[in-house]
Formats: structure tokens, sequence, C-alpha cells
């Protein structure tokens, strides 16, 4: 999803910064984004390590000039019964889905505040809206992502910065092919029979959405959840 978001916002002419914690992925993103005519750079980046987020845009601002959109789209997931989960895995995926969520927020804002201007999308999940089975910790620091968009959409908007979250439903990426190909969820093709529109989301989806909003025609629409998910979840 984060890779189709950088096509989309380089389609519409933004500068983009590629983040990620697999340093090889971010720069072949930036590179196809600049094949493409656009202007990209990429940094590796571990969202749970503040040092490393504040670095990283440390970069962006020394390339590109202050931060005007953020999106956090990082996460990891689990399929464990909840009387299982360890204390260390616990901690490690609110570290990167919840707490990294919060570094690269925090990060960005300021610029966004000097500037009277600003848009972040936050990737939450429409599990946190409906709950899954065996995906306690997920669902948690998902539902936590949501909250923290809703607060801060009221603490930004005096400065005309707009906060809203995007809950994918089903898309078919390689974290949803994961438990997958492990069995820890149905097929595709059984989930695909179950999808309302018959088919599962791509990140071209989530994508567009994103786009819209951080554009100027989005500029009255703040603190929502907007729902990327297929009418799965209505």
């Amino acid at each position: 999803m984060g890779r189709a978001i950088c096509h989309h916002l380089a389609g519409r002419g933004h500068r983009v910064a590629v983040l990620d914690v697999n340093g090889d992925s971010a720069g072949q993103v930036a590179k196809e984004v600049q094949a493409d005519g656009g202007q990209a750079l990429a940094a590796e980046v571990d969202v749970s390590d503040r040092a490393a987020v504040d670095a990283a845009l440390a970069q962006v601002r020394r390339t590109f000039g202050p931060v005007q959109i953020m999106i956090t789209s990082a996460g990891i997931e689990a399929f464990e019964d909840f009387l299982t989960i360890d204390v260390e895995a616990w901690e490690r995926m609110m570290a990167v889905n919840l707490t990294g969520t919060f570094h690269c927020l925090q990060a960005a804002a300021p610029d966004m505040i000097a500037e009277g201007w600003g848009r972040i999308v936050t990737i939450s999940s429409s599990s946190a809206q409906s709950g899954t089975r065996r995906m306690a910790s997920y669902v948690a620091s998902k539902g936590g992502v949501i909250a923290l968009t809703k607060a801060l959409a009221l603490d930004l908007a005096p400065h005309h910065v707009t906060v809203n979250t995007i809950p994918p439903g089903f898309i078919d990426t390689p974290m949803m092919r994961r438990p997958i190909e492990s069995g820890a969820v149905s097929s595709m093709d059984e989930l695909v029979a179950r999808a309302p529109l018959g088919r599962a989301g791509t990140p071209d989806d989530i994508a567009a959405a994103c786009a819209f909003l951080c554009s100027e025609e989005a500029g009255y629409i703040t603190g929502q959840q907007i729902n990327v998910n297929g009418a799965w979840y209505i």
C-alpha cells in the first residue's frame, strides 16, 4: 500500500520521501518514482526508533523542505491466541503500529503548524472496527491508531491541518498473502467468494483514497474514518 501511495502522490506532483525498515525496498520505490519523472528520496527507518525517525525527517527537510504531508502505513501483524501472547510480542506490536505512528506524526506536525497547512493520513485497519479472532494485539494497536487520529484532528484543526484514517478491508498485499499461505486465515478464493464486490481490494484502491484526502478538495474532511473495504464492513 505504501508503494502505491508513493506513486499516486508523485503522480499528483508531490515530492515523495519513501521511509521503510527495508532500505532496499525504499530505494526501489524511489527509483520507480524517479523513472516516472517524479522526485523521490529513500531512507531506511524503523519507525519504532524515534531517533531514526527524526534523522530521516531531517534528511527530508534538507532535500525537499518542510514536511507538508505525512502518511503512516508501516505495520506488522500476528495471529495468536490471546492467552499465549507474550509481553515482548505485545510491546513490539505497539511499538511499530501505534508508537511508530505517534513518532512520525509528532516529528512532522511542527512543519505543518508552521506552514498553516498540512495533510495527515494514517492507515489503520477494519479489524479495529469489527474485531478479529486471534489478532488481539494487532487489533488493539490499530484501534489506537484510529483513536489517535481523531484526537490529533482536533488538536491540529486550528492550524488548518487535516488528519484522517483509512481502515483497509480485504486488500491483496504481501501482508495479506502471508497468513493465507500459512493457513491462519481462509484461502484467497474463499475470501473473494465472500466479498460483496466479488474481488479483493488493491493497493491502488487505498492509494486513490489517500491521494484525495491529501488534496485541496478534501480540506473540510478531518477526524474521519474513510472506509475502503468493498462493503465488507458497513
